[in-house]
């Protein structure tokens, strides 16, 4: 009787090592994948709540300005490092570009018999735009993840609340400074560009088609005025503080340890990459009404 009993339980029940009927039915369903309406409505409405961010971290850092203390060393520090370690990747990007667009534009001109017009192209092109923008782009992608990565440390070990606790303003002790070095700072690079690039595009215009160096100069200055290297000097400083303010709002906001800071730098490179582009057409329609009026 027994062994018909253990027989019978044996064929009627769950196998070994299968969980019950009950468990299998109470398994939580996959999550549904949202529709193409609902993604882009996210994506658009934290784009909308990270330009609120953005904005009340401009106005709080924008306010602490006059408060003391000033933090000069502070900001002695970032020019330091934002600037002088800069200042290699900087060389090396503008004169390789430099000579790489000399060769591009006297490919085009040379089928127009136009290869003299080639130090006015290259000049006016890297006063204009070269200069600044692309070295905002690649000096920003630099800068701005470094801020955002150091930032984002800070906050992750919670010293960002230390300061809180301690009665200081992080945008204050943490955004201010490096506000104010990357606004200094960017101008000082893209000139600095703007020299490499030129003597990258003299080497080229010297030994491959017979341009001299004092050529070189004086059609480019014939070509080239004052405002048009100041029009491309005048948008550097709102690249810097564009790089900046949104490195340091990513790394305000960077949660999750290690990999929410390696996720906050991703996010700073591209953002900041997008923000000097779009700010770069605006800057330049401005600019150039400004200079017809």
């Amino acid at each position: 009787m027994s062994a018909l009993t253990s027989g019978g339980g044996g064929r009627g029940g769950p196998q070994d090592g299968e969980p019950p009927p009950s468990s299998r039915a109470s398994l939580p369903a996959p999550p549904s994948q949202p529709s193409f309406i609902q993604y882009h409505r996210e994506r658009i409405e934290n784009l909308v709540l990270h330009l609120g961010e953005v904005s009340q971290l401009t106005i709080r850092t924008a306010s602490s300005i006059a408060r003391r203390p000033l933090e000069i060393e502070s900001t002695m520090q970032q020019l330091e490092s934002l600037g002088v370690r800069s200042m290699g990747i900087v060389a090396v990007t503008s004169l390789f570009i430099g000579m790489v667009m000399t060769i591009q534009f006297a490919f085009g001109l040379q089928r127009f018999g136009g290869v003299e017009y080639i130090p006015r192209v290259i000049v006016l092109s890297f006063c204009r735009e070269l200069a600044p923008t692309l070295t905002a782009v690649i000096v920003g992608g630099r800068i701005g993840s470094g801020m955002a990565a150091e930032v984002g440390a800070m906050n992750v070990t919670e010293q960002v609340d230390a300061i809180r606790a301690l009665g200081a303003d992080p945008a204050k002790k943490l955004v201010l400074p490096r506000v104010l070095a990357a606004i200094i700072v960017m101008p000082l690079l893209s000139t600095y560009a703007l020299a490499l690039g030129t003597a990258g595009a003299v080497v080229i215009c010297a030994t491959q088609f017979d341009i001299t160096p004092n050529l070189f100069l004086s059609s480019s200055l014939e070509a080239v005025k004052l405002g048009d290297f100041f029009s491309g000097l005048a948008k550097t400083p709102v690249f810097g503080f564009l790089i900046a303010i949104i490195g340091c709002h990513f790394g305000l906001g960077t949660r999750g340890g290690t990999e929410g800071v390696g996720l906050s730098t991703t996010r700073t490179v591209v953002a900041v990459s997008i923000a000097i582009l779009i700010s770069d057409f605006f800057l330049t329609k401005f600019l150039f009404v400004f200079q017809s009026s």
